[in-house]
């Protein structure tokens, strides 16, 4: 403060021709004196008396004080009344940045909120989240934690635990404390406490023989001097935590060393002398020295000893912290007075634009100007209060780190500065930092291990959120970040790959010609088809035998041309699906088979017609015409038309993707539109072969030469088989496997009719054609 003020009282461009000078009063750290001292200074005489003030000049301009935070609230209080400006070097107590309680207070030191808020913020950059809190336990200590853990929580980040140091209890609850943070899984913990009552924990904790935590620093030991011995290294080294912004004051080196210890006037020693001899380790001759021992190896003080030659705490001016914050106060008040006396008339900031006197103020405006000041100090920095009186919060960064003299060194390794505008608060070099860990890697303080993509957190059952399990993502859906808490569905045409992690596109099925079972299917159908166009071929070669004559040529060609169709309508269904194959292939199939099966039925009952017709004056010779069997061919087929007409006009077949069937993959298929339509057509076929079942099975007793009966009896029943083992098998299969089972299906039971109606023929005609003759059949017809 002495710097400061002889600074200012020697510079031509601030208050010129106004000298500044102060007056200390001593608090006792006793509350009472404190305020007895607060009184005085407004009253201006040893015995104060509130509301008046009997000071002489010089002006009282602004009070500076106090150091701790419960005696500038005291100081605070009454001040406030008057209105009259008081600036704390030291005080972060967040209560003092109350407008309302106290109007008049201002500090060049960040309030505790900035604080507490900066330090959850070097946990969370850390990637700490699972960490111990610990407070002595008054308002410091107290609110200090409550405004990290809540933006700890906010985060995300956890608290392991929460312990206060008690001061009125008579072990101050260290062994406690202690245990908790011994039986913990937390490695980092923050300390909100002064220097004199951690080091009572530290000593404790080194007799547990508890290592292996991380200790985050509150201002109030972050540079502290007792803690920074040999002894507390195996614990403290690695430390990291906040200070108050420190910087180099110039010139103020050389003010603190010319210091003189002579000439000596009292026959006691001044602090400056004892302040020599402990520096220098000598001793200076006077009236008190020569009454005490003296040998050979006492060194005698000359006076003239170089202090600027000494390195120690006290000539160590690297990291001004608490001294900058008093220069930083003596420049405010400063550079406030000189903006009032600087004041040009009519343009001043107070009623009808009047200015204040320099030599005659009131606090009141003294404080206006306080308020609205900006000072640039020599480091660049500049000052300047918000309206709740507090600086923009800056601190240095330091991490506690073991020198090579044994001794804790707190070096700086990066700041907290809230002023800076581009969001980027924290300027932390990493490379600076010491960790007490092996190969010096930044410790973990986790309560879980970080769930990979592909998996999400799961919170253990009575456990803060940041106790997890990772648990696989479900079936169909993925992760693809870190802690993930849910896991995503991916779009319709996209599927996890088999890590959960990403999506991959779908892969798209259907019955494809250049798989190996769409391939056999075709190859089936094309073969099956050539086969009864070989057989027709045969038949219309062989015409005119018998055997040819006998099972109605005419419908035996329209049946093998209806069953190659069948085979070859298969073909519909192999393939990529297309918007006119979907709309077309069930009804195409439907009716080719309608036409198959009614030309069955038309075979059957021309044998009844035929033999019936045998009988004398029968009347049934007119209706074994060949065009009845067409009329009934053409009546059932008609049936089926209209029921496949009605189905493409009202709810028709489309090509769809399916998705949900089997979710992995997409189905390219086509949708029947109309399930009931798809199965009215099938049992429309089914009634057909059943009335030809029936009719065949009835006349499976009639002469030999007319008993192809027995033939289609075998057919339709290998026919109803098929088409009633479809059903199950259907409902059953899946993607691709749906149109194979009706593929083969069609297949199959083609073959059934060419099997059972057509290879006995065949047979006859091409391996035993003696049998193909009218005597054979007439033969056998006697029998």
């Amino acid at each position: 403060m002495r710097f400061a003020l002889e600074e200012i009282n020697g510079s031509p461009d601030l208050l010129s021709n106004v000298t500044l000078g102060f007056v200390a009063l001593d608090s006792c750290a006793a509350l009472r004196k404190e305020l007895e001292g607060t009184l005085w200074m407004l009253t201006g005489q040893a015995q104060p008396i509130p509301n008046y003030s009997c000071r002489e000049r010089p002006h009282l301009a602004a009070v500076l004080g106090h150091t701790m935070s419960s005696s500038s609230i005291l100081m605070a209080h009454v001040l406030g009344v008057y209105r009259f400006p008081q600036i704390s070097h030291f005080s972060t107590s967040s209560l003092l940045s109350d407008r309302t309680q106290f109007p008049s207070f201002f500090r060049t030191v960040p309030s505790d909120t900035f604080q507490s808020k900066g330090l959850a913020q070097l946990i969370l950059h850390f990637a700490w989240t699972w960490v111990g809190l610990v407070a002595f336990g008054n308002d410091y200590g107290q609110q200090g934690v409550q405004v990290v853990k809540k933006e700890l929580l906010k985060a995300g980040a956890c608290v392991a635990f929460t312990e206060f140091i008690v001061a009125n209890s008579e072990d101050r609850n260290i062994p406690h404390v202690t245990r908790v943070i011994n039986e913990s899984t937390a490695n980092v913990v923050l300390v909100f406490a002064s220097d004199l009552f951690f080091v009572l924990l530290v000593e404790e904790m080194l007799k547990k023989n508890v290592n292996g935590k991380i200790f985050v620093a509150s201002e109030a030991w972050s540079t502290s001097t007792i803690l920074g011995v040999g002894k507390y290294s195996s614990l403290l080294v690695g430390s990291i935590g906040f200070a108050f912004y420190s910087s180099v004051i110039p010139g103020f080196k050389e003010f603190v060393t010319d210091i003189h210890p002579l000439p000596l006037k009292s026959p006691e020693k001044s602090l400056n002398q004892i302040f020599w001899e402990k520096t220098f380790g000598c001793r200076f001759l006077d009236q008190m020295s020569l009454t005490q021992s003296w040998n050979n190896s006492t060194k005698l003080c000359t006076g003239f000893e170089n202090l600027s030659t000494v390195d120690n705490v006290y000539t160590d001016m690297s990291n001004l912290r608490g001294s900058f914050s008093i220069y930083t106060s003596v420049q405010v008040i400063a550079k406030a007075l000189h903006d009032m006396s600087t004041c040009q008339k009519s343009k001043g900031p107070f009623y009808n634009r009047n200015c204040a006197d320099i030599w005659d103020f009131k606090p009141w405006q003294l404080k206006h100007y306080i308020q609205n000041v900006h000072v640039k100090l020599k480091n660049g920095r500049e000052v300047f209060f918000d309206k709740n009186g507090d600086l923009p919060a800056v601190y240095d960064i330091v991490n506690w780190q073991l020198g090579s003299d044994g001794i804790i060194k707190k070096v700086k390794v990066g700041s907290y500065d809230t002023s800076v505008t581009d969001g980027d608060t924290f300027t932390i070099n990493i490379s600076a930092i010491t960790w007490p860990t092996e190969k010096e890697q930044m410790p973990k303080s986790i309560c879980s291990e970080s769930c990979s993509p592909g998996f999400r957190r799961v919170v253990r059952r009575g456990k803060p959120v940041c106790c997890f399990e990772c648990v696989l993502c479900p079936y169909g859906e993925f992760s693809n970040r870190t802690d993930s808490d849910d896991c995503y569905k991916c779009p319709w045409n996209l599927w996890p790959n088999a890590k959960r992690t990403k999506c991959l596109p779908k892969k798209i099925e259907y019955l494809s010609y250049e798989r190996q079972l769409g391939g056999s299917l075709s190859a089936a159908g094309v073969s099956s088809s050539l086969i009864t166009i070989f057989i027709l071929c045969l038949f219309f070669r062989h015409r005119h035998t018998p055997i040819v004559k006998a099972n109605n040529y005419s419908l035996s060609c329209i049946l093998l041309m209806s069953i190659s169709l069948c085979f070859l309508c298969s073909l519909n269904f192999i393939g990529y699906p297309q918007t006119l194959t979907c709309l077309m292939r069930q009804a195409i199939f439907g009716m080719v088979f309608t036409v198959c099966i009614s030309t069955v039925l038309a075979k059957t009952i021309m044998v009844v017609f035929a033999f019936m017709a045998t009988k004398p004056n029968s009347r049934l010779r007119r209706w074994t015409s060949p065009k009845v069997s067409y009329v009934i061919i053409f009546m059932c087929s008609v049936m089926q038309l209209l029921l496949c007409v009605l189905w493409l006009t009202r709810d028709p077949p489309y090509f769809a993707y399916n998705i949900q069937t089997q979710p992995e993959i997409i189905i390219a298929e086509c949708s029947e539109g109309s399930p009931s339509a798809f199965w009215s057509i099938l049992g429309y076929l089914g009634l057909l072969s059943s009335v030809s079942f029936i009719v065949a099975f009835l006349a499976r007793t009639l002469p030999d030469s007319f008993n192809e009966a027995k033939f289609i009896t075998f057919s339709m029943l290998a026919f109803l088989s098929v088409w009633v083992s479809y059903i199950p098998a259907t409902l059953s299969a899946r993607g691709q496997y749906v149109v194979a089972m009706e593929v083969f299906a069609i297949l199959s039971s083609s073959w059934a009719l060419v099997i059972c109606m057509f290879f006995p023929k065949c047979y006859i005609i091409l391996f035993r054609p003696s049998m193909n003759s009218k005597e054979y059949l007439r033969g056998k017809d006697m029998q």
